[in-house]
């Protein structure tokens, strides 16, 4: 966990780990003053532009197809309160809490930046809803890259809808009355900046990049206990070598391997005994350090994102001297483009782990007993666990193909090419709890194949691993219920303490 209390945003860049503190850990979110002011200067931009009458997109216009549709006096505010009514119209199961509050978390940062010309009062809602713990239902589905999750968010602000509130599902209305809000009054495009820009697809992009990046850290942890068990040839990590060719992740993932195993009697006892090891356990920087340089660039442009302004039409100057641009900042092929990224890397992070896997339990590679159990042909033992990784792979496979050079045609043909960036995002959240069922599976297996190769010593950081198994799962000698025993290593492996007790020095 992480111990930022409070993150402010409105001075320095914003980080994915702001967002994950925000969303997941439930640090309060704060914006400057500098912030404040860019806010108001922005809106008042907008109160300009409507008292002279002068035509611009979503301030006194109709949206998508209809931007060439005037408005006038009342008009206006109802356009805002139509649009969240008529674009809340999201299918499927809603997303979770840490998702939502991240969304929400990401448009407050768009907003930050004093281009969008939303009202402050509505800005303070919407900074309401995460400090005081009011999460609206969002359904997952429908979003073709922005739109309908924000304008779920948006109807809430109106009393409409339900929300989580201190862990029940109740209306809108009520969570707001339980903490003495009151509905915020919109004007002038403030429903088009609650359902405009990125915030959807680069918050949940921001939850997926802490996962990824944990799991890149366990798989070293993971391929490097397999690649114990099976005694591979410690050669394949020199330094020298893997300098060689000069990927920085490549050169982290030897590194990590080189301190997991050090140490270890098994390692040294088996120098030789084969000229080389099979892929899956020889090329692991190479396979890691590739996904781990994909991460590092997933993460600028999310990153990149995040820090940008995102709304359209984007609001310049002052209210003496300004300029009001249409432009296409909500498209996000960047974040699209990184979310799929993000997929291919979890797919091959997960698919060479099923390939050790494999190998585990595999009697003529592993040179251990069958399947992992004493007295096979009895007992199963971990057969089927290789079943279950390989079918969590193959789906993994599925979902990894590329969803940004997708295209449907909206609006009329005026939005006639979409990134599809928040499907890309959130497909990548399932992907990551697939990849880390399948990592369970791999430190199960692992460990039991320790269990055969003792009383040796094994790595510094591969021994602690088993041992930090151990502590929760038993060894396994013969056939038991086995789903208890992933679900509990799945477990481990989502939780961050447990990674800083078994590899501190882990990059």
């Amino acid at each position: 966990m992480h111990d930022i209390s409070v993150v402010e945003i409105g001075s320095q860049p914003v980080r994915w780990q702001d967002v994950f503190a925000v969303a997941r850990d439930g640090a309060r979110l704060a914006l400057t003053e500098n912030a404040w002011r860019r806010i108001e200067n922005a809106q008042a931009i907008v109160t300009h532009i409507v008292a002279g009458e002068q035509r611009a997109y979503g301030v006194n216009t109709g949206l998508g197809a209809l931007c060439n549709q005037a408005l006038h006096g009342e008009q206006l505010a109802q356009l805002s309160r139509n649009t969240l009514m008529s674009h809340a119209c999201g299918v499927g199961e809603p997303l979770s809490v840490p998702q939502t509050r991240a969304i929400i978390c990401c448009a407050i940062v768009n907003y930050s930046h004093g281009k969008s010309g939303i009202q402050r009062h509505v800005v303070e809602t919407l900074l309401a809803l995460l400090n005081r713990g009011i999460t609206p239902q969002v359904p997952s589905q429908g979003s073709v890259g922005y739109l309908t999750h924000m304008a779920h968010v948006g109807v809430s602000l109106l009393g409409m809808g339900q929300v989580s509130y201190r862990g029940q599902l109740v209306s809108a209305a009520q969570a707001f009355a339980a903490e003495g809000l009151e509905q915020p009054s919109l004007g002038a495009k403030d429903g088009l900046c609650l359902v405009n820009g990125t915030p959807c697809m680069t918050g949940l992009a921001c939850l997926a990049l802490a996962d990824a990046w944990r799991l890149a850290r366990w798989a070293d942890v993971l391929g490097a206990m397999s690649f114990e068990a099976l005694r591979g040839q410690i050669a394949a990590f020199d330094a020298e070598i893997l300098a060689l060719k000069p990927h920085p992740g490549m050169q982290q993932v030897g590194g990590n391997l080189r301190a997991l195993l050090a140490n270890s009697e098994l390692i040294a006892a088996s120098e030789g005994i084969r000229t080389q090891d099979a892929l899956s356990l020889r090329a692991i920087p190479q396979v890691h350090g590739a996904c781990r340089d994909q991460l590092a660039h997933a993460t600028q442009q999310i990153e990149c994102e995040l820090n940008g302004a995102t709304d359209n039409p984007l609001l310049l100057g002052s209210p003496e001297c300004y300029r009001v641009v249409s432009q296409a900042n909500p498209h996000g092929e960047s974040v699209a483009m990184a979310a799929d990224l993000l997929a291919i890397a979890i797919a091959e992070l997960g698919g060479i782990a099923e390939r050790r896997i494999d190998r585990l339990v595999n009697p003529l590679v592993s040179g251990l007993p069958a399947f992992l159990v004493s007295e096979p042909g009895v007992n199963s033992g971990m057969m089927i666990a290789q079943y279950v990784a390989a079918s969590l792979c193959a789906q993994n496979r599925q979902l990894a193909q590329p969803c940004s050079v997708d295209n449907y045609v909206t609006s009329a043909l005026q939005e006639d090419h979409l990134s599809l960036g928040t499907s890309a995002a959130l497909r990548v959240h399932q992907m990551l709890a697939n990849c880390q069922q399948v990592l369970a599976i791999e430190y199960l297996l692992a460990a039991q194949a320790f269990e055969f190769l003792t009383p040796c010593r094994f790595g510094d950081g591969t021994g602690r691993a088993w041992r930090y198994l151990r502590q929760n799962i038993a060894p396994y000698h013969q056939d038991r219920w086995l789903a208890p025993d992933i679900a509990l290593s799945a477990a481990l492996i989502a939780d961050e303490r447990a990674l800083a007790e078994i590899a501190p020095t882990l990059t």
